[in-house]
């Protein structure tokens, strides 16, 4: 209960007295209205706390004694789950303006007036000076680069001034480069901050991690449960979910605007200082090897290198400090970084030498992370990143693939014959996505804070996230995208559902059954019984097998039924297969599940067909010979998402499905039409296998024995093209086959064993 303040109080008691009724209507009247002003006052006086001044001048200055409380040593199995308190992340009343960098804060509905949102706050402490009560050395020195990331903070929609509302708290300790703060001093600084409470809820930045001679990837500072905002991670200190990646930055482009339209003349540009002398030595054979399609750089006899001294220590583009006699800009502008190729010792100026370059090597050097991939983007030099288990900047929400190349450590020897492969239309891609990654996320400091603070509120508020296509994928770009926003390879443990369509083959139907049953990723099978004039087989009648197993009558004879989205379908993978099928192999069948968890916006499947277009005729052919080229993927033992069963079922174009079940015909090459207009993707062929002919029947009881066959698949094809406006089947020729599949290796070794020749 809440307690009125001691001049209220006597208010109160003389109000009591009255016993009229204009004396009871005047009491509640004051009981009204004082209520009113403690409570609503006190709400807004709270809510209107006063905005953070960065003021550099006048900085009050903290004494830590020696005896100080240190911070608890960094608690290196965090995650968001054990070491984060959601419960401080709540609504709280925005206006519909404003947003992040893309445009908008997750959830935000625009509009004039206050609404509720969810959306994380974050509180920044006030500027303060620490130093040692003894020496009085500073913990810390504030540099250019932290300044701006504390002003981005409070200019951003995620500011709050008020401690009490905060879901993040940032430390006004500049942390961003180690050689530069005192790990001990930074270490009792944090412990004596008054909302600390083991470090929950806070974030420190960092650029530089580790100091001489370990180059440590994380930093070295007792931060507790804190989260750490830091480049160079690597795959053993970074926290998947907890921590989060970021660039190294590089300072030399806030100076440099280069030219992305410049003519290539180089296939790899290796630029780097500090590459380790073994991959230097691979380097250079290849450059005697490749001498036209290598520039490998090195320091000039006569050094012109900025600030060497320091670039061992620190590495170009980092963090400068503040009490340097010259600032950043005046130190990049008055000393070039001039570099001397091999062996030659022509004279480069970096970083416009990467301007010459189609590929750029990003290496591991002294540090595993290094400012070159930030200068490579921005060059339209596409990278090639060397360095195994480094955690990329913000990798969780942005698909690296779609703009590097990366390669092993122990394969450099190789590096020119993998680029060389990689073709025209993907070079392309990749600097296009890459220019669009650097300007969107990464051209300035100011942006790489507010994509940091975005994919933070993701993290916090999932049901709000933005999606892979929102962070990857150009709003001006027109091709159609996977509509399922899916993980890139989907959860195995989950398995898949075999939908099998059936009339009235029963044994060829228990003998699938069976086989299906020892699929080691299946996890239920649906019987799709489309016969209403006869029932199916008693339940005591089916095999007895060791997964769950369901039959469903369907009310009417369509081939769509295969594809309804039956509830009994709990998983996302479907396997559609024909009652018929039975010549498949278990590990055939957990192979193909296998390649749809790489795929799973596709179809992947074992039948395959193409269309060609007939001169003659001017349509559509369906053309069923064995080519190296497919088309369509049929869905008589095919692997699909569960999603194209709800597509299939109420967003099929025209009157397609329809006219497939007044003709019995075609529902696979319809399926194969849907998919490929959505994703304009090709489907996946598994394994050799082309010959599915059921051993139990006889060729006039087979659909496809009818010789009108072929021309009604043809029809079907130009009457889908002409309904969509457009032909979305996409000719390509590859197959998936396993590891090892055709090598000579014991079969102890082969994963799939049991895969069926041609």
């Amino acid at each position: 209960m809440s307690v009125l303040p001691l001049k209220y109080s006597t208010a109160l008691k003389q109000a009591v007295a009255p016993k009229s009724e204009l004396n009871r209507w005047l009491f509640g009247f004051v009981v009204a209205l004082v209520l009113l002003v403690w409570f609503g006052g006190g709400s807004s006086s709270e809510g209107d706390s006063e905005r953070l001044s960065l003021d550099l001048v006048d900085i009050p200055q903290i004494v830590l004694d020696q005896d100080a409380e240190l911070a608890r040593a960094r608690n290196r199995n965090c995650s968001y789950w054990d070491c984060f308190n959601v419960y401080r992340c709540g609504k709280r009343s925005v206006g519909g303006g404003g947003g992040g960098l893309g445009g908008g804060v997750p959830g935000s509905a625009g509009g004039s007036g206050q609404e509720q949102q969810e959306r994380m706050s974050i509180y920044v402490y006030p500027l303060k000076e620490f130093v040692d009560g003894g020496s009085h050395k500073q913990a810390f020195q504030l540099t250019k680069e932290f300044y701006t990331i504390l002003k981005t903070i409070v200019d951003s929609p995620y500011y709050t001034a008020n401690p009490n509302e905060a879901c993040l708290f940032v430390p006004t300790l500049d942390t961003l480069n180690q050689n530069r703060i005192d790990v001990n001093l930074v270490g009792k600084a944090l412990a004596s901050l008054p909302y600390w409470e083991n470090g929950e809820n806070h974030l420190l930045f960092n650029f530089i991690a580790g100091t001489a001679p370990d180059y440590n990837t994380v930093l070295d500072v007792n931060s507790d449960r804190a989260m750490i905002l830091g480049s160079g991670f690597d795959s053993w200190t970074y926290r998947p979910g907890f921590d989060l990646a970021l660039p190294m930055y590089s300072a030399i482009l806030d100076h440099h605007r280069p030219r992305r339209d410049q003519e290539r003349k180089f296939l790899l540009v290796s630029s780097q200082l500090n590459i380790f002398q073994r991959q230097y030595r691979i380097m250079q054979e290849l450059t005697y090897d490749y001498g036209n399609d290598i520039l490998l750089l090195q320091r000039c006899p006569t050094s012109t290198v900025k600030v060497e001294a320091e670039a061992s220590l620190v590495g170009v583009g980092s963090a400068s400090s503040a009490s340097s006699d010259e600032s950043p800009e005046e130190m990049l502008k008055a000393v070039k970084d001039v570099r001397c190729n091999f062996p030659q010792g022509n004279e480069y100026e970096y970083p416009s030498v990467l301007e010459n370059g189609q590929f750029c090597l990003v290496a591991r050097g002294v540090r595993l992370s290094q400012p070159t991939l930030m200068d490579a983007l921005a060059s339209g030099c596409i990278p090639v990143i060397m360095a195994d288990n480094l955690v990329l900047p913000f990798g969780e929400v942005l698909d690296w693939d779609l703009v590097s190349i990366r390669i092993h450590e122990n394969n450099l020897h190789s590096v020119i014959s993998t680029l060389k492969a990689v073709s025209k239309e993907r070079v392309q891609e990749l600097r296009a996505q890459g220019a669009y990654y650097y300007d969107r996320y990464f051209s300035s400091l100011e942006k790489i804070v507010l994509t940091t603070l975005d994919q933070l509120n993701d993290r916090i508020f999932p049901h709000l996230s933005q999606t892979y296509n929102h962070w990857n994928v150009q709003k001006t770009q027109r091709s159609t995208q996977n509509p399922l926003f899916l993980p890139l390879i989907a959860p195995k443990a989950q398995g898949f559902t075999a939908v099998i369509l059936t009339y009235d083959r029963i044994e060829s139907l228990f003998i699938l059954i069976q086989k299906l049953a020892t699929v080691p990723s299946l996890q239920k099978i649906l019987v799709i019984w489309n016969n209403q004039k006869k029932s199916p087989p008693h339940p005591s009648l089916f095999p007895k097998i060791g997964k769950p197993l369901k039959v469903i009558q369907t009310a009417a004879n369509k081939l769509s039924n295969r594809f309804y989205p039956y509830e009994e379908i709990e998983t996302e993978a479907i396997l559609t297969i024909d009652d018929d099928i039975v010549m498949l192999t278990a590990d055939e069948l957990d192979f193909g599940y296998e390649v749809w968890r790489e795929f799973p916006d596709r179809i992947v499947g074992f039948p395959s067909r193409t269309h060609v277009w007939d001169n003659a005729t001017n349509r559509w052919r369906y053309e069923s010979e064995w080519t190296n080229q497919i088309s369509m993927v049929l869905t008589g033992a095919a692997f699909h998402h569960k999603y194209w069963c709800y597509a299939y079922t109420y967003s099929m174009p025209g009157n397609i499905k329809q006219w497939v079940d007044d003709h019995m015909n075609c529902e696979d090459i319809a399926m194969n039409f849907l998919v490929a207009n959505v994703t304009n993707k090709p489907p996946i062929k598994v394994a050799p296998r082309k010959k599915f002919k059921c051993p139990e029947c006889t060729n006039n009881e087979q659909l496809s024995a009818d010789l009108n066959h072929m021309v009604e698949r043809s029809a079907c094809i130009n009457r889908f093209a002409e309904i969509y406006g457009t032909m979305p089947l996409k000719t390509v020729e590859f197959r998936a086959d396993p590891v090892l599949f055709k090598d000579n290796f014991p079969e102890k070794l082969k994963r799939f064993n049991d895969i069926g020749s041609l």
